[in-house]
Order: C-alpha cells, then structure tokens, then sequence
C-alpha cells in the first residue's frame, strides 16, 4: 500500500509580498537608529574640549603663583598651598576654611553667574569677571557676587616619576580636591574636560573680612 503523502501548503504571493515589505521596513529603521545614534553621540578626541588634555608639567605653576592659561582645554591650572606663606595674597585660608588646601587643581574659565569669559587680574591678585563684577580667589573660590558659587572644576590626573598616579577625588560637597604632590616629581599630567564639577555655595569671602 501506498504511502499518503501529505500537502503542505505554500504561501501566496501576496503573504511573500507583506514579509518581504515588513523585512524591509525593519531594516530601514535599524539603519535610521544606527545613523541617528552615530551622530548624536559626541566624537570628542584628546587634545579636544570635552576630551583629555595632556599637559607638561612645566606648565604647572609655582605654589600659590598666578594661573598657567590653557585657551585650548578652557581651563586655569593653579598650585595651591594655604600653609605656604609665598604668594599669601593670592591664596590663604578663610577662617570657615578648617582644612589645608593644597595642591594642583584644572578650573573651568567660565563664571558660575552668566557664562562669561573671566580674566585673572594681575593688580588685584584674583580672577575677575569683566561682565557683571564677579570675583573669585586662585583657588576659585567667590569673593564677591553676583556669581551663585565657586568656579567649576575638571579632574585632574597627575603621574609621578616614582611610578605612582593620583586623580582629583571629591569633598563632602561634591566638588574636586586639588591633587597633592606631597613632595613628588610630576611626569606627566592629564586634565578631563569631559569631567566637571560644579563649584560649591560658600560664604563670600568679602563677608568673612
């Protein structure tokens, strides 16, 4: 007896038709994501801002000594040290200042008030702002209003000749730390403009005088 053979059914031209049209629209969005996302991701290389910036340490200020610009990272680098009496005009402790500030910090050029470009003034010993008035110590912090807060900063990472390598860690507020060299050679030294930190609420220090 013969064996039954059993049917199976095709498909008609217009099921062939919708597959081949749902496929097609599936790719195309795949696509459209892909392009939309590859371009709406920033591509930021070193040496660009929102990148790392590689910096020599020469360009490294001396303790409490007047910002080193960086026009290309939009950052001041300053060397602090409050228990340094050289360059006490430009960086000394306020009396709500319970710790030692010290060590090399990266601050954005930006004022916290408006956005605009801020200058170091060589005369007063401070940055200030040539907008509305905005002042602030070496270190960033405000002297005098109407900026809300401190200047902001970028971490900073410092590579030692010893072998070691220390990165900006944070306060309590949430604001980078200077790095310490604690006696230490740099090597080299990196600054992240893609890693920022707001500047903190503190009382002016016009009001502490």
């Amino acid at each position: 007896m013969a064996a039954t053979e059993t049917q199976v059914p095709g498909i008609s031209r217009r099921e062939f038709l919708y597959y081949i049209w749902t496929a097609s629209i599936a790719l195309y969005l795949a696509e459209f994501t892909g392009l939309a996302l590859w371009f709406a991701i920033p591509r930021i290389r070193d040496g660009e801002f929102g990148g790392v910036f590689n910096v020599l340490p020469d360009k490294i200020p001396g303790v409490n000594e007047p910002p080193v610009d960086n026009a290309e990272g939009r950052f001041w680098l300053v060397n602090l040290d409050t228990t340094d009496p050289t360059g006490i005009e430009r960086m000394y402790q306020a009396s709500d200042e319970l710790g030692e500030i010290t060590g090399v910090a990266a601050i954005y050029k930006v004022c916290t008030h408006l956005g605009c470009i801020y200058k170091w003034n060589d005369a007063s010993n401070r940055f200030e702002c040539p907008c509305h008035g905005s002042k602030y110590r070496l270190d960033g912090r405000r002297i005098q209003s109407p900026a809300p807060r401190s200047l902001d900063r970028f971490s900073v990472t410092l590579n030692f000749t010893d072998g070691t390598s220390e990165s900006s860690g944070t306060d309590e507020l949430g604001q980078f730390l200077p790095v310490q060299l604690n006696g230490r050679t740099v090597e080299s030294m990196q600054v992240d403009t893609g890693s920022q930190k707001k500047g903190v609420e503190l009382t002016l220090l016009q009001d502490l005088v």
